[in-house]
């Protein structure tokens, strides 16, 4: 869903040749369409000596396979001495390859992406440029969200997938940390939406907000130990958060794997309707409906969770159930736009007196192409291109595992993605510290 951009802009240099795998045939023929210097392959990964022959015959591999898989194609181009590009945030199995890595003199560049890859180069672009002036940073706050154009936000749900689909449910599973005003701060999965923040949004609307993973280590990555806040978080559109609270509590996100034979989605959808009442101790009516608030079976209707239609499965989890019908339902329409919101919010301290303290806010709006690539697709595949491109002409120079928070890696990438138009604009107006 986001590759098309990314072979586009490297197979349209006239010295570079590229070659696309895939282990379902005809996708790879699908994204090489059109360019003379493109190659279409099917790969699996799980064929060790395909991968070998594949990889030996590159000088550079950009690996966008599920992020599990990136360290089995990791050390095959450790073996075969081939510079790696990844849009996924570094594993602790991908960690572990960054003193052989420089042992070899190459280098895996991870998280090139939208987030992780543009929001670590525009904040380390910020942060440097404080460090330079003097300054401190006392707050970062970082949201991102790749949403439906205002437009296009024509379901229920307010969401459409432009990235990959069980990518987005399964990080709805994840814990979250964070640091505030000095406090840390623990999130478990299980109450992950029930307080969102309001983010208002310059000539858009109020957004919800809340915490992604674990912001606490980028303290450290970004070099501003001094800060008393760090929060990176995901936007959503007003609604999303209450929504999937109330599917949580439902069991639907469950990932134990039941026995459906013969039975119809409103039959799933009672299961897990009396599992919850029964934790709650309370008794369901006979129409299960009822024990459903307006706005939730509206939705859950909607998804067809509600109806007579058999299950596609005889066994499986209330996930995968959810999961079908969502990635089924929560779809563009042809010529439809997605939207890419990136706001990054700064405290920033400086020694001179007459120096008052500064908020800078650094804002990336941009949408998708009707009828063309998403904004989605640019900005997570056009960066890993980039870096790609930098590596192969010798101008990226540091080798082991890294991401791109040092100068000499997000500060060509961030020139060439300007004259891609993905453009940041920066506010600055005084603040109080906090």
């Amino acid at each position: 869903m986001v590759a098309r951009p990314l072979v586009s802009y490297l197979a349209g240099l006239s010295e570079i040749e590229v070659r696309v795998g895939d282990q379902v045939p005809g996708k790879a023929e699908h994204l090489v369409e059109g360019h003379l210097r493109g190659r279409a392959l099917v790969i699996d990964l799980k064929n060790e000596d395909m991968l070998r022959r594949e990889i030996a015959a590159a000088d550079l591999v950009v690996s966008m396979v599920p992020y599990v898989f990136h360290p089995v194609v990791a050390r095959y181009c450790l073996a075969l001495k081939k510079n790696m590009v990844t849009t996924s945030y570094v594993s602790e199995a991908m960690r572990n390859l960054d003193a052989p890595a420089r042992d070899a003199g190459l280098i895996f560049l991870n998280e090139t992406g939208l987030d992780p890859g543009i929001d670590h180069m525009e904040a380390m672009r910020v942060i440097d440029e404080v460090k330079a002036e003097g300054g401190r940073i006392l707050s970062f706050i970082s949201w991102c969200g790749g949403l439906p154009a205002p437009e296009a936000n024509t379901n229920p749900f307010g969401y459409k997938f432009s990235w990959s689909p069980l990518g987005v449910l399964l990080a709805s599973k994840n814990d979250a940390r964070y640091k505030w005003r000095g406090e840390d701060v623990f999130v478990p999965a299980e109450t992950l939406f029930d307080s969102p923040a309001l983010i208002p949004i310059e000539g858009l609307t109020e957004f919800e907000g809340y915490p992604n993973r674990d912001s606490l280590p980028y303290i450290d990555v970004y070099g501003i130990p001094e800060t008393k806040t760090m929060l990176r978080g995901t936007l959503r559109y007003k609604g999303w958060c209450s929504t999937l609270a109330r599917m949580i509590r439902l069991g639907l996100l469950g990932r134990e794997d039941e026995d459906w034979a013969g039975e119809t989605y409103s039959d799933f959808l009672k299961r897990q309707v009396n599992r919850a009442a029964e934790k709650a101790g309370r008794t369901v009516p006979a129409d299960f409906r009822i024990a459903l608030d307006a706005d939730l079976l509206e939705k859950l209707e909607w998804l067809g969770l509600a109806g007579d239609e058999p299950l596609p499965l005889a066994k499986g989890s209330a996930f995968d159930i959810l999961a079908g019908r969502m990635i089924k339902k929560l779809t563009y329409a042809e010529g439809e736009r997605d939207m890419i919101i990136l706001q990054h919010q700064f405290i920033a301290v400086y020694p001179e007196e007459r120096r008052a303290p500064e908020k800078i806010l650094s804002t990336l709006i941009d949408f998708g192409i009707p009828h063309g690539d998403s904004s989605m697709a640019r900005t997570v595949g056009l960066p890993a291109a980039i870096s790609a491109r930098l590596i192969l002409e010798g101008r990226i120079k540091e080798r082991g595992v890294h991401i791109p928070v040092k100068p000499g890696i997000y500060k060509p990438i961030l020139e060439e993605l300007e004259k891609q138009g993905i453009v940041f604009k920066e506010k600055r107006e005084k603040a109080s510290p906090e």
